[in-house]
């Protein structure tokens, strides 16, 4: 797991130490000290002596070597750390120098990742719940490629089967003045499709893919259902199949799946699962590692068919890999919308996108874990005040970005990649919990895009912006004294501000 080079080197000397790996913590109380490990608690027991002595033992010899200010045994057996501040200068520093790479490349084993995301339909403009598919997948591929890996992203249209029929049935009933099916689509948009000559797809793949841009949400590659049917008899061959009643089906069974699937039903024709059996050939043979599908709720038995497919082509597993995300309800007013695509009360994603805009928008999808619901307050995300957490960190930036402006030409330099930051005298505890908060960032990052986690980027973003303003005031920046360091501070938090909003596809204005 990636850490900051100056704790990377701490936790290593003290392994030595130990006999054992070292994961370093922060006490939730500074006055227990910078730093805290439990490594006495699970190495004492095979040492003969009680976690407490060898935590002692431990402490002492940090303190002979200088690797710490002081340390202690603390509980039932934790090390307890003080750095002084000359280690936490030298930290800053290795951030200045990493600049925006500061935080990424955590990836062991580089790979080439491709994101299916969204992938909705096209009967329809795309929805409040296809946006957080879009938000969520999209930030998962950009912290799988700011962690090093090569990623691409691809829509997967639908534009075969029942749905599609009913949506054309539904546009040709506008079209001849009729209600649409009682199965169909309604609402304004079939009648701005109804209005348009000849087949209302290609308007709405248009609109599908300029609301995605919009959306920042850049797709690379765009696959179509309907041309995956003439692939099926080239994929059956490599599949674990059996016939019966006329029909060919795959033995996913013997494949960790709870039943086995049909490829190609007893007319001929193939099945949705036997165009996925061909969709994931042409993947997989396309050289990627792994095949990341970002589904909805109502997708959790995709997960053991497809995995048994890559199976069957002879691949492993967990080369395919299926995250399910919740529902989205939207609250205004203090009361909650109900939303149906085929009634035509949905809510759109560029409607969201006008009322609140894309920033708050993309936050406020992955602010919470993907298998949580979300309830997006659209009153709160409106505002322009601190008391919404995209807004208050977004200004966090953009006051950063205001101190740097007015940084005289002459005389104080504003601090470089290689600038010396060394403060005048003692740091005070804002700045130094500051400077701890930013080297937490390379974990943060690397255990986000492990665990397909994004929601994990705004949490750590709101406790900078915290630290950043408890620090800004109390401690004026220019014409202080300490002016260098702060400075190199500032910008470093401005550098890590900026990665985290990227990191979730919102932007880091330079002022408000």
């Amino acid at each position: 797991m990636a850490t900051s080079v100056a704790l990377t080197r701490l936790e290593e000397a003290l392994a030595e130490i130990a006999g054992a790996t070292v994961a370093l913590e922060r006490p939730s109380d500074s006055e227990h000290g910078d730093y805290a490990t439990n490594v006495a608690l699970r190495v004492a027991p095979t040492r003969g002596v009680t976690p407490r002595e060898l935590a002692a033992e431990i402490a002492g010899t940090v303190v002979e070597r200088g690797l710490a200010e002081s340390a202690e045994a603390a509980g039932p057996g934790f090390v307890n750390l003080r750095v002084p501040d000359a280690w936490l200068v030298g930290a800053l520093e290795e951030i200045l120098r990493a600049g925006d790479s500061f935080g990424g490349g955590s990836a062991e084993r580089r790979e080439r990742v491709q994101v299916e995301l969204v992938s909705a339909n096209p009967t329809g403009p795309l929805t409040v719940a296809h946006a957080r598919n879009g938000a969520y997948g999209d930030s998962v591929a950009r912290l799988l490629g700011f962690a090093g890996h090569d990623v691409e992203r691809e829509y997967y249209y639908n534009d075969a089967g029942t749905q599609m029929e009913r949506f054309h049935a539904s546009v040709e009933a506008v079209r001849r003045g009729e209600d649409p099916p009682e199965d169909g689509y309604r609402g304004a948009y079939v009648a701005e499709l109804a209005a348009l000559p000849g087949d209302p797809v290609p308007a709405m793949l248009e609109r599908i893919e300029a609301s995605l841009e919009r959306f920042r949400v850049h797709v690379d590659t765009w696959e179509r259902e309907s041309d995956f049917g003439a692939e099926v008899d080239d994929a059956l061959p490599l599949l674990d199949t059996f016939e019966e009643d006329g029909a060919i089906w795959a033995r996913t069974t013997d494949y960790g799946d709870d039943k086995d699937r049909v490829l190609v039903r007893s007319n001929g024709e193939p099945t949705y699962f036997g165009k996925d059996a061909a969709y994931i050939r042409r993947k997989l043979g396309s050289g990627f590692d792994r095949l990341v599908y970002v589904l909805g709720a109502d997708h959790h038995g995709y997960v053991a068919r497809l995995q048994a497919l890559a199976e069957m082509l002879g691949h492993p597993r967990e080369s395919v890999e299926v995250l399910i995300y919740q529902l989205v309800h939207l609250v205004e007013g203090g009361a909650a919308r109900k939303m149906s695509k085929r009634r035509g009360d949905v809510v759109f994603l560029d409607e969201l996108l006008d009322a609140i805009g894309v920033d708050a928008t993309r936050w406020y999808l992955v602010s919470r874990g993907h298998d949580q619901t979300i309830e997006l307050d659209v009153d709160l995300a409106r505002e322009r005040t601190q008391k919404n957490p995209v807004y208050y960190v977004q200004y966090a930036h953009a006051r950063i970005a205001g101190i740097l402006r007015n940084v005289p030409s002459g005389g104080k330099a504003e601090p470089g990649p290689s600038g010396d930051v060394t403060p005048k005298g003692p740091l005070a505890s804002e700045e130094r919990e500051l400077v701890k908060r930013l080297l937490e960032f390379p974990v943060v990052a690397a255990e986000a895009a492990e665990r397909r986690a994004p929601h994990a980027i705004p949490t750590y973003a709101i406790r900078v912006a915290d630290d950043f303003h408890r620090f800004y005031h109390e401690h004026r920046v220019l014409d202080s004294e300490q002016e260098t360091f702060r400075l190199g501070l500032a910008s470093a938090t401005q550098t890590v501000i900026a990665r985290c909003l990227d990191l979730i596809g919102v932007t880091a204005p330079d002022s408000m």
